[in-house]
C-alpha cells in the first residue's frame, strides 16, 4: 500500500487562511465537505501515512481522486459556505439525517388580514409565526383546541373566511363555536388582532400575566353578581391551567433555550431536542444520524446544528453535551438567523436545573437509540440482507445461519471471565449463551485461545452417537405403534456455528485461529471486529475487510458482538459482587447492612484491605472490638 494518496497536494500550495475544502472522486461526485480556520494544517491530517488514519476517512481519502478548497475572508464565511455545499451536494461521508420526516407546527398567520391557527409542515409560510415541533400532529390539535378557549381566534380556512366576509354570514366554524375571527360576526378585525397578540404571548411565555388576568376577573365578576362573565373567565382559567399542566416547567419564567442531547456509537448517534419557551417544554423531537466517518461530540454539534436551523429561527440560548472547536463562529452564525441579527448563546450543562434536564434529555436519546436498533434487527428482510452480504463480504460458501461471539472482560487482569452468545438467523438465542471462567491467562488472547479451545471440545466427533442416530434412522424403530423414536436430541453446546466471530483485531483471531486448528474441527468459518474502526478481521489476512457504513451487515455483527460484551460485563460483576460478599459475609457478626457500610465508605474490599483498626472503626455501626475481628478476617 502506497504511503499516502497520489493526489497529495504539495504543502507549499495549500494556503493557511480560513476556507472549505471538498474531496471529490474520479466522476466529480463530492464525496466530503469540510470547514478549517487553517487549511494547510487541516488537510495535512488527511494526507498522513494511510496506515495511521482512521479506517473510515482512509477509505474516503482512497475514494476521491482529489481535493479542492476555496479561501474565505473569516471562519464565520467559511461555516456559511460549508453549510451551503452540504445541502447543494449531499455528501455521502458527511453526517447525516436518516429521519428525514417533517414534525407538525403550531403556526399563526400574522400576515394574514385576520391570523388564524394552524397544524401545518409547511416551514415557509409567509408572515407566519411558529411554535413547536411537535412529536405527534394530535399534540398540536389538543393545544389548539385549548388554547382558542382562552383566546377565541381564527381557525377556518382561508376560502371560508372570504366567503363569510363576502356574504356576511358566519363560517361554519364560527356557527358551531369553533371560530372567533372577524368571519364569525362577533368581532371586529382590531379586536381580533388584539386577541391573536395575547394567543402568542402567551405560547411565548407570557404565562403568569394572563393567568392573573383571568383570576382577578372571575373574581370581580362574582364580586358584582355577574356570574355568567364569572363562567367566561372560569372556563378561560381552566383551558390556560391545562395547557400550561401540559407543559412542565423545567426552567426559570425567562428562559428561551434549546437543548440538545446526543447518544451515539460506531454508526449511528441519536438526537433528543427539547425547546423550553417561558421556562416549560414547549415541543421536543428526535431523530438519527449516519455517521460515515468517525466523528467525536463536539463534531456531531456542529452538524447537528447547521441542519436543525436550517430553515428555523434558533433562540436566544442552546445548550449542548459538548462544544465544538468553533463555537464562536458557529454561535455568530445562529445569530444571524435571528431577527434583527440577535445574540446566540452556546454552551454546555454544567450543573443545576439545565444539567437535570440535559440527564433527562440524554436517557430519551439514549432510548431512541437503542428502540432504533432493536427496530432495525426484528426486520425480516434486513435480517436476510445482512446475513447475505456478510457471506458475500468474508467469502463464506454458505449463509451464517448460526453465528456464536466471544467476549473477554476482566478487572485490572483480574477475575477473567468470557462470554458466548448465540444468533440464530439473525436473532438472539439466549437460552443457548454460555459463561466461561478463565484461570491463568496472562492477555486477552490467551484467553479468547483458552474459551476457543474449549467451546470447540464439544464439537468433537462422537462414533458411538453418530452410530446409534443412524441406526435409528434407518431402521425406524417404533415404540408402541404410536411412531418413530426419535434419535436422542443433541446439547445445544454440541451443534456447531457456520461463523465464530471474535471481539478484537489481528491477534485475537489469529489466537482463534490457532485454537480451532489444533481442536480438528472443520468447517466452521472465523472473523474478529475490532471496536474502535468497526474492522473485521480474517485469519492471516494484512488487511481488513471494511463493510459499507450502515450496511445491514455491520450493523448485525456489531449488535452481536455488543450483545457478547454486555453478557461478558454483566458475568464479572456478578463474580466481582460474589467474591466481595463472601469475603465480609464470612466474618462473625457482619450482616449485610454493615457489608453495604462498610463499601459505601471505602469503596472496595482492596481499599478496605489497607484500612487499619482505626480507620475501619469509624464506620458506623462498626465497633473497636468488630473492627479488629474484620482486620483479622481480611489479613487471613
Amino acid at each position: 500500500m502506497a504511503d499516502t494518496v497520489s493526489y497529495r497536494p504539495k504543502a507549499g500550495e495549500i494556503p493557511t487562511q480560513p476556507g472549505v475544502y471538498r474531496f471529490k472522486d474520479a466522476s466529480g461526485r463530492v464525496l466530503y465537505v469540510g470547514k478549517a480556520k487553517n487549511l494547510r494544517a487541516r488537510l495535512s491530517n488527511y494526507f498522513a501515512p494511510l496506515r495511521s488514519l482512521h479506517e473510515r476517512t482512509r477509505r474516503m481519502v482512497t475514494t476521491a481522486a482529489g481535493v479542492e478548497w476555496t479561501v474565505v475572508g473569516t471562519d464565520i464565511e467559511s461555516l456559511q459556505l460549508e453549510y451551503t455545499w452540504i445541502k447543494e451536494f449531499n455528501p455521502p461521508f458527511n453526517v447525516k439525517f436518516r429521519d428525514d420526516k417533517t414534525y407538525p407546527f403550531l403556526a399563526v398567520t400574522l400576515g394574514d388580514e385576520a391570523p388564524r391557527v394552524m397544524v401545518t409542515r409547511n416551514h415557509r409560510i409567509k408572515g407566519a409565526k411558529y411554535f413547536g415541533p411537535y412529536p405527534k400532529i394530535w399534540a398540536v390539535r389538543d393545544t389548539i383546541d385549548l388554547m382558542i378557549k382562552a383566546f377565541p381566534i381564527r381557525t377556518c380556512s382561508d376560502s371560508s373566511y372570504k366567503h363569510a366576509m363576502q356574504t356576511g354570514r358566519p363560517c361554519f366554524p364560527g356557527q358551531i363555536g369553533r371560530c372567533g375571527g372577524p368571519c364569525s360576526q362577533k368581532v371586529t378585525i382590531e379586536e381580533h388582532r388584539a386577541r391573536v397578540d395575547d394567543f402568542v404571548a402567551f405560547l411565548e411565555g407570557g404565562d403568569k400575566r394572563f393567568v392573573t388576568a383571568a383570576t382577578k376577573g372571575m373574581r370581580e365578576a362574582a364580586e358584582r353578581q355577574d356570574y355568567e362573565a364569572a363562567a367566561v373567565y372560569r372556563d378561560r382559567l381552566q383551558a390556560l391551567e391545562a395547557v400550561l399542566a401540559k407543559s412542565a416547567v423545567v426552567l426559570r419564567d425567562s428562559a428561551d433555550t434549546d437543548l440538545f442531547a446526543i447518544e451515539h456509537d460506531e454508526l449511528a448517534a441519536s438526537v433528543q431536542q427539547f425547546m423550553v419557551r417561558g421556562g416549560r417544554i414547549r415541543g421536543e423531537r428526535s431523530w438519527t444520524v449516519d455517521k460515515e466517518i468517525d466523528v467525536d461530540t463536539g463534531e456531531l454539534v456542529d452538524s447537528i446544528l447547521l441542519q436543525a436551523y436550517d430553515d428555523e429561527v434558533p433562540p436566544r440560548e442552546i445548550i449542548v453535551p459538548a462544544l465544538p472547536d468553533d463555537s464562536e463562529e458557529l454561535a455568530a452564525w445562529l445569530g444571524g438567523r435571528r431577527p434583527k441579527q440577535g445574540r446566540v448563546v452556546l454552551r454546555t450543562a454544567q450543573r443545576g436545573e439545565k444539567a437535570a434536564l440535559m440527564e433527562t434529555a440524554s436517557m430519551n436519546a439514549k432510548n431512541n437509540l437503542m428502540l432504533y436498533k432493536t427496530r432495525r434487527s426484528a426486520d425480516f428482510v434486513a435480517r436476510s440482507q445482512a446475513l447475505t452480504d456478510i457471506q458475500e463480504a468474508l467469502g463464506m460458501t454458505d449463509a451464517p445461519l448460526r453465528m456464536e461471539c466471544f467476549d473477554v472482560s476482566h478487572l485490572s487482569g483480574t477475575n477473567i471471565v468470557a462470554s458466548m452468545v448465540v444468533f440464530e438467523d439473525g436473532l438472539a438465542r439466549k437460552d443457548q449463551y454460555r459463561r466461561f471462567s478463565i484461570a491463568d491467562s496472562t492477555d486477552d488472547t490467551e484467553s479468547i485461545y483458552q474459551v476457543i479451545t474449549r467451546r470447540l471440545a464439544y464439537l468433537r466427533s462422537d462414533p458411538e452417537r453418530e452410530a446409534a442416530d443412524a441406526a435409528a434412522a434407518a431402521e425406524q424403530i417404533f415404540s408402541d405403534g404410536e411412531g418413530p423414536v426419535e434419535p436422542a436430541k443433541r446439547k445445544k453446546f454440541s451443534y456447531p456455528p457456520n461463523l465464530l466471530i471474535v471481539d478484537g483485531g489481528q491477534p485475537q483471531v489469529n489466537a482463534a485461529a490457532r485454537a480451532l486448528e489444533e481442536s480438528g474441527v472443520e468447517g466452521i468459518f472465523l472473523a474478529g471486529i475490532a471496536k474502535r474502526l468497526e474492522e473485521v478481521w480474517l485469519p492471516d489476512s494484512d488487511y481488513p475487510v471494511i463493510l459499507p457504513r450502515g450496511s445491514e451487515a455491520l450493523f448485525m455483527i456489531q449488535r452481536i458482538r455488543d450483545e457478547a460484551h454486555r453478557f461478558a460485563i454483566t458475568h464479572q460483576r456478578a463474580r466481582r459482587k460474589r467474591d466481595i460478599t463472601s469475603v465480609l459475609t464470612e466474618v462473625p457478626g457482619l450482616g449485610p447492612a454493615r457489608v453495604r457500610e462498610l463499601l459505601r465508605h471505602f469503596g472496595s474490599v482492596s481499599e478496605l484491605k489497607k484500612a487499619d483498626v482505626e480507620a475501619i472503626s469509624t464506620v458506623k455501626g462498626i465497633g473497636p472490638q468488630l473492627a479488629a475481628t474484620i482486620r483479622s478476617a481480611l489479613a487471613g
